[in-house]
């Protein structure tokens, strides 16, 4: 382990923890923009996520969610949506997406999406795009929904356009860009 992971030296700890109280990671990017780490997360009955990562933080599951358990009961360790000590999301939904992997994209073939940050999803079988500003989410958008495919993970290529996978039995790579750009899927 690094000397200087949060937990290296406390008694009782385990030394590979960098961060804690992350429910169920999908996803991690680095945001180009600030050197943040970004992760999304499944929630638990809603509740999915987006959370910078910091060194020895503590992101609060399972006392503070934004979800509900699968018997539709409050998660019985759950304070509510915020616990003393905890990290707030960056961005969350009420209603779980199912979000899956991410990236930001950082090229300049289509400046349109610059300062964004892409997100599959699994139940509602689309493209989430964020437009994000330092390390705050500051619009929603959907994309690829007519696709009708669960979004397992999505990639920028270094030709500038995202390569999305889709999570199905005859699953696809799909190549994306926007609709003047010749040769791309539509987004």
């Amino acid at each position: 382990m690094p000397d200087d992971n949060p937990f290296v030296k406390p008694s009782g700890a385990r030394p590979e923890i960098w961060a804690y109280g992350l429910r169920n990671p999908q996803g991690l990017a680095l945001n180009p923009w600030t050197g943040t780490m970004w992760e999304s997360e499944h929630g638990p009955r809603g509740g999915d996520e987006v959370n910078t990562i910091g060194k020895g933080k503590n992101y609060g599951w399972p006392l503070a969610t934004y979800g509900i358990g699968y018997s539709g009961d409050k998660v019985p360790e759950s304070k509510g949506s915020y616990a003393a000590g905890t990290e707030q999301p960056v961005y969350s939904w009420k209603d779980s997406p199912a979000i899956s992997g991410m990236a930001f994209y950082n090229s300049a073939r289509f400046p349109q999406w610059k300062n964004s940050l892409f997100i599959g999803a699994l139940k509602e079988k689309n493209l989430i795009r964020l437009s994000v500003n330092g390390d705050k989410v500051v619009e929603e958008q959907r994309l690829l929904s007519e696709q009708n495919a669960r979004i397992r993970d999505v990639r920028q290529g270094p030709d500038g356009y995202l390569y999305v996978l889709t999570d199905e039995a005859n699953g696809r790579l799909l190549k994306v860009g926007l609709a003047q750009d010749a040769g791309a899927s539509r987004g």
